[in-house]
């Protein structure tokens, strides 16, 4: 009833405006009088996610807040794909898509965007950085804000420039992670002042405001609109207001800012003085079960979640009365506020009627008197004027001395705000498995990251001044680094327990596993040191991302020659298993100079690196086990045992795939890149009779005797057969 009347009379006076105050004036009243249910005023929301419904309001934004925003423009989603594979391995096409769209997030101007989430994860984080392959643009609601370049090219002369609207434009936004879909989007907003919130910010000009009514504790508020009376009903039951009428119009007041010094009232009026025998009425405050005593609110500490604080001390019977206000707060803060409140209703509904001859100017509807003969404070809740003297309706304040104690936000089970970092990159040809095409050479690109967040990065060969793209290297990280010490040679023959390699890797949180003979059988724990191929038995963490690798087997995957040289420190490494990107040459040839580039989140230019161990894969193992068989007539018989690649274990004896076109080999005296005498030969043999032995030694000197298996690519490294003296 008393809020259907405030309303009339506050339009009287004030317009709607004033009808609104009166509404709020109104429902105190009602509140007072009826009591309250167990929630009122403006309701929290449980992360909203973004809309795009005609008629939806913009709220407007104040400090610090999770907001979902309202989709204003968007384009078809773009497809694009790219394929993978081919010349001898299956080629697979993917299709990814990706979005152009803006999103209105409040209809008064804001300072910048945090935090975005997608489907509760991060979409970007603190500092500014997209997880996601994309761009954004922040337009802070200016009333001269330019037109989006991109809206302009899609709507043409009639595209809106959403002025007085802060918005965000997303410009290619990649859609895999979010099931090729728009997700839905929270935007964390930080209005210009985001450290506090004022009640001017959210009232008319046209109420006059006694001093800045700062919201203590709230870090940001969310008004959508509807009536303003509701909402500062609600924010009157945790920041108690007071409403009067002054001569200039309508004044917005803390009911419990304490004045430097209090009116003193004069001794009311004795019942002779009074001609209807009025006397002093004093009530004691009622229940404290209609009271509230707890709040929700938007936990800063916990990414905006809602949360609740309760006030201390014994619980009313029946339902506990709540306050709902859609406002950022800290755990801390909001106890405070639900301490202080709790503590203030116990000291509602004591009041006096109090009858004085004449009203001072200085007193006002709402202000803080004392009385000459009671302790404590009182605000002036109304008057009335009889024919002999002023009766006015005091209410009694809460004394200070709220129990005060620390809120608990909970635990917080937040996404992790990782910055990606820069990419790492090696590449390099390795020796071909059995179940690799020998047609084909093997090429790996060994993409890492010193951090987690990082996400992979687009691959690309560098053909002139032009980065053709080549694929992608996947989110895992490989893991790759360089010898921090020199490596001795090695003549591969059997485990070496007293050999220590050590290295230093790039990812963090990465390292290696120790494992025993049966796994180093099963191919397990296999390193890339140059060009060499070793496996280790044992690895241990000697700080920071520095590793200790002992029990190796040096020379594996037919790399024997590669082991017998030292490998200096800065040596790259790469541990090769299926953290290694495949790279697919159909589209380049693989020659000594290529060159491949990666780009990743965390890269602000392209990362290089040249091809290491170029024809590798597809170079003939040296040929091994020499021997010299001596016939009768004098004649030597040099003899060898071939290889063939990818075929690693040698479990029958038998014979060996011959993998090249032809078996062809080449035998030569003298220097391996010049020699003085070479014999092409079909078989794994070469017969050179006395005669011929002696005429290599009279014509050039004493010299070696060695061999090369010629396959369809080209040759294998050189084996001796003997020192012909």
């Amino acid at each position: 009833m008393a809020t259907l009347l405030l309303t009339a009379v506050g339009t009287a006076i004030g317009g709607p405006i004033g009808g609104a105050i009166g509404a709020f004036v109104g429902q105190q009243a009602d509140r007072a009088i009826l009591g309250s249910g167990s929630r009122e005023g403006p309701r929290l929301k449980e992360l909203a996610v973004t809309t795009s419904s005609y008629g939806q309001p913009i709220p407007r934004n104040f400090g610090r807040l999770r907001v979902a925003g309202t989709v204003i423009w968007a384009t078809d989603l773009a497809e694009s794909s790219s394929s993978q594979g081919g010349k001898g391995q299956p080629k697979t096409t993917t299709y990814s898509y990706s979005a152009n769209f803006a999103v209105a997030l409040s209809s008064t101007p804001i300072a910048g965007v945090g935090r975005i989430w997608a489907d509760g994860n991060l979409l970007r984080g603190a500092s500014g950085d997209l997880k996601v392959e994309g761009t954004m643009r922040l337009y802070d609601g200016a009333g001269d804000a330019a037109i989006d370049p991109l809206i302009a090219a899609d709507k043409g002369p009639s595209a809106p420039a959403f002025r007085d609207t802060a918005y965000v434009v997303f410009e290619g936004l990649q859609l895999a992670d979010f099931g090729n879909r728009i997700p839905a989007l929270t935007f964390e907003v930080f209005a210009e002042n985001d450290d506090e919130v004022s009640l001017s910010q959210l009232v008319p000009d046209s109420v006059e405001m006694a001093g800045d009514l700062v919201l203590s504790n709230t870090r940001g508020f969310a008004d959508e609109g509807g009536r303003l009376g509701s909402t500062l009903s609600a924010l009157s039951r945790v920041y108690p207001l007071t409403c009067a009428t002054t001569a200039s119009g309508l004044r917005l007041s803390s009911a419990v800012a304490m004045p430097q010094a209090p009116i003193t009232l004069p001794e009311q009026l004795s019942p002779a003085d009074s001609s209807d025998g009025a006397d002093r009425h004093k009530r004691r405050a009622g229940a404290v079960g209609q009271e509230p005593m707890a709040l929700r609110y938007y936990d800063e500490e916990r990414d905006y979640q809602p949360g609740v604080q309760r006030a201390i001390g014994s619980r009313p019977n029946g339902r506990e009365a709540v306050i709902d206000l859609p406002a950022t707060m800290t755990a801390a803060g909001a106890k405070t506020l639900a301490n202080a409140n709790a503590h203030r209703s116990r000291w509602y509904h004591e009041t006096i009627t109090w009858r004085i001859g004449e009203l001072d100017p200085a007193i006002e509807l709402g202000g803080i008197v004392k009385l000459p003969d009671a302790s404590g404070l009182w605000r002036v809740t109304s008057w009335e004027w009889y024919d002999r003297g002023i009766e006015l309706r005091l209410e009694r304040l809460a004394p200070g001395g709220a129990i005060t104690s620390n809120g608990d936000a909970g635990a917080a089970l937040g996404a992790a705000d990782l910055v990606p970092t820069p990419t790492s990159l090696l590449a390099f040809e390795a020796p071909a498995d059995s179940s690799a095409n020998p047609a084909v050479p093997l090429l790996f690109a060994a993409a890492s990251s010193v951090g987690s967040a990082w996400k992979g990065a687009s691959l690309y060969v560098v053909q002139g001044e032009t980065l053709v793209p080549i694929g992608s290297a996947g989110p895992q990280r490989a893991i790759t680094g360089r010898l921090t010490s020199p490596l001795a040679p090695s003549n591969a023959l059997a485990i070496d327990q007293a050999a220590v390699l050590e290295l230093e890797i790039v990812p963090e949180n990465l390292g290696f596993a120790d494992t025993d003979v049966i796994g180093l059988s099963a191919g397990t724990n296999r390193l890339l040191v140059g060009g060499e191929v070793l496996q280790f038995l044992k690895a241990a963490p000697v700080g920071g991302q520095k590793w200790k690798l002992t029990g190796l087997l040096r020379g594996r995957a037919g790399t024997e020659d590669s082991a017998a040289f030292n490998h200096p420190a800065g040596t790259p490494v790469a541990l090769l298993d299926d953290r290694l990107t495949v790279l697919d040459t159909g589209t380049f040839g693989a020659i000594a100079a290529t060159r491949i580039a990666a780009i990743g989140r965390g890269d602000s230019e392209a990362v290089f690196a040249d091809l290491a161990n170029s024809g590798l894969s597809r170079r003939p193992l040296v040929p091994i086990h020499p021997a010299i068989r001596k016939h009768p007539d004098r004649s030597w018989e040099f003899c060898w045992i071939r290889r063939a690649r990818g075929q690693w274990q040698w479990d029958t004896q038998g014979e060996i795939p011959l993998v090249e076109e032809t078996e062809e080999y080449l035998v030569g005296y003298g220097p391996t890149s010049s020699p003085f005498a070479a014999f092409s030969v079909a078989e794994q043999r070469l017969v050179l009779s006395e005669s011929e032995r002696n005429a290599l030694v009279a014509d050039h000197g004493p010299a070696a005797l060695w061999v090369r298996q010629v396959g369809t690519y080209s040759s294998s490294n050189a084996l001796q057969l003997a020192q012909l003296t």
